[in-house]
């Protein structure tokens, strides 16, 4: 394919690629048969809508697209059991993992629960203390004063702390990837079993949460009996959705973009204190979810008390929903400081060992374990290839692993696990989490490449630069936005768009700051059209613009409204540039 507008090395060292030809000609029949815009059509060619599909396409409805529960094994049995615990008031345990999903799971249950008039001890293990998971003590303390365990986004992997439940009833509800056995729980519900087809692997754990009490409204209504609106819990499964980087296709595009309307109306307490904490002046987007929101609900299980996030998910306490939402923004303020240090002392030793291996890994004594991940997702985002990082107490590190689209990262860490290299492992498809000994780290670290290469992974680069389409800077209007926005959320799975401006003039440049850089542009007549580029000056583009020196450039970035002194008007997030 040919390099798009000639760019095959840009300012920032990457190829531009266009629509391939195909997708061209889908978009160009979809135009003809739907009259939508062009921009559009192609947008929706490249991921693969048909043109006779694409009028359902832009209005999901999720009563077409949200699976029906009793495909997943142990559904029927798992609410069932659920409802007689709730008829009965029985004492009522929630297991749930530390981050964004397994908080939004609790908070579910949780919520529906009071709704029924009941309530529930939610359960959340510390990260540094505990670990992830169920675990022996945690497991057999619920289980003296409770009669039903409720384990979400965990527990398929926990044979010996479920054991160790015996007294009580669990039921599992949870999407890591399954071994061969499952542990001895009355049910798990997880559509990545090995016995499962698959279909649904791309579920977080609050989706599988959300069908479970699908289900169980449906056998209330069995027996004549209303159960609480479901709907109005879907912004915390859009949270959860987003936070846990599955993909924005299929039935998860619905369940967010439903969610995010229900967000909008602004009645959860904790979601409501949480973005004003972080300042949010206008409606949610997924963007929002992904980098305002998750990471202050992550705070509290990365550097803080692992029940804050569930805490303030759950709350119908306004009072309380602000003061968790602050202590959380706080945590956010503490988290980020020692991710910076971690992610630049990681990205030196993963620049030393080299950047274009399968695996990009980095690992050292004392880098705390509730930033790992993140660190992980950094050095993902800059190299395009899987991501490990690890910090060692003594003898034994905690890790954290963020992937790319097509490598299955959770698939190969649980074989790593298996094969005796790491002393835990498991996950999912984009992300995953592990323990290995100091003496087995380059063992285990070559191996887990080794299966990752047989992936694909280190095949591609970042130096390719994926473009949806020419514009001229009269064409970027916020009804273009409006058109775009309905083939949205973007996110995993589901980039958003990018487009090209070619040979556009500089008019004038402003640095923002000590990093960014602010410029307007345009053709040698006509609309112009203002660019915003964050941290330009920690990079080539910063320097490039402010000695441009009259010459033409190729710009290329996402389109959005900038809103200013109460007016909005589109701008371009300029990611890149090269001469014309």
């Amino acid at each position: 394919m040919a390099d798009f507008l000639n760019v095959s090395q840009s300012a920032t060292g990457r190829r531009w690629v266009g629509p391939a030809p195909e997708v061209e000609r889908q978009a160009e029949a979809m135009v003809q048969a739907t009259g939508l815009p062009l921009p559009l059509a192609r947008v929706l060619a490249a991921r693969g809508v048909a043109p006779e599909d694409a009028t359902r396409f832009l209005d999901p409805k999720l009563t077409d697209l949200l699976p029906d529960p009793r495909s997943l094994r142990d559904m029927q049995a798992a609410a069932a059991r659920f409802l007689r615990a709730v008829k009965d008031r029985e004492p009522i345990a929630i297991f749930a993992d530390y981050d964004v999903d397994g908080g939004s799971s609790a908070a579910l249950l949780k919520i529906w629960l009071r709704s029924m008039g009941r309530d529930a001890t939610v359960y959340i293990p510390d990260r540094i203390d505990e670990g992830y998971g169920p675990n022996v003590p945690a497991m057999r303390m619920l289980a003296e004063a409770h009669r039903l365990i409720v384990c979400v986004d965990c527990g398929t992997l926990s044979h010996d702390p479920i054991a160790a439940a015996a007294s009580a009833d669990v039921i599992v509800l949870d999407h890591h990837l399954g071994g061969e056995t499952l542990p001895a729980a009355l049910a798990v519900v997880n559509p990545n079993r090995q016995d499962e087809s698959g279909e649904l692997g791309h579920l977080c754990a609050a989706s599988v949460v959300f069908l479970m009490l699908v289900e169980a409204n449906r056998q209330l209504r069995a027996q004549n009996m209303q159960g609480p609106d479901l709907m109005a819990l879907l912004d915390l499964v859009a949270l959860a959705t987003v936070a846990d980087v599955a993909p924005l296709t299929g039935v998860n595009r619905a369940l967010v973009r439903q969610g995010l309307k229900v967000m909008a109306r602004r009645e959860r307490p904790g979601l409501v204190a949480l973005a004003d904490a972080a300042r949010m002046d206008r409606a949610p987007t997924a963007y929002h979810l992904g980098f305002l929101l998750g990471p202050r609900v992550n705070a509290g299980g990365r550097i803080g008390a692992a029940d804050l996030g569930a805490r303030l998910l759950a709350t119908d306490d306004p009072r309380e929903a602000a003061d968790l939402a602050a202590r959380l923004d706080q945590l956010n303020t503490e988290r980020r400081e020692i991710e910076m240090r971690v992610r630049d002392a990681a990205l030196a030793q993963a620049e030393a060992r080299g950047l274009d291996a399968p695996l990009v890994w980095a690992a050292a004594d004392g880098w705390h374990p509730g930033v790992v991940g993140i660190v992980a997702a950094r050095l993902k985002e800059a190299t395009n290839r899987p991501a490990v990082v690890i910090g060692f107490a003594d003898d034994e590190g905690k890790g954290s692993g963020r992937s790319v689209a097509g490598v299955d990262l959770g698939a190969a860490v649980h074989r790593v696990a298996a094969e005796g290299l790491l002393l835990r492992g498991g996950g999912h498809r984009m992300a995953a989490g592990l323990t290995v000994g100091r003496a087995r780290l380059d063992p285990a670290m070559e191996r887990l490449a080794d299966l990752l290469a047989r992936q694909g992974a280190g095949a591609g680069g970042p130096r390719d630069l994926r473009l949806d389409g020419l514009l001229m800077p009269g064409a970027a209007t916020p009804a273009l936005l409006e058109d775009l926005d309905r083939a949205g959320p973007y996110g995993q799975g589901a980039p958003a768009p990018r487009f090209a401006f070619g040979a556009m003039a500089i008019v004038r440049t402003r640095r923002m700051g000590e990093t960014h850089l602010r410029l307007t542009f345009g053709a040698e007549t006509g609309p112009r059209l203002d660019a915003v580029a964050f941290g330009a000056f920690d990079g080539p583009l910063g320097p490039l613009f402010e000695a441009h020196g009259g010459h033409r450039f190729h710009l290329a970035g996402k389109l959005e409204l900038n809103h200013w002194q109460g007016r909005s008007s589109v701008q371009l997030r300029l990611e890149d540039a090269a001469r014309a």
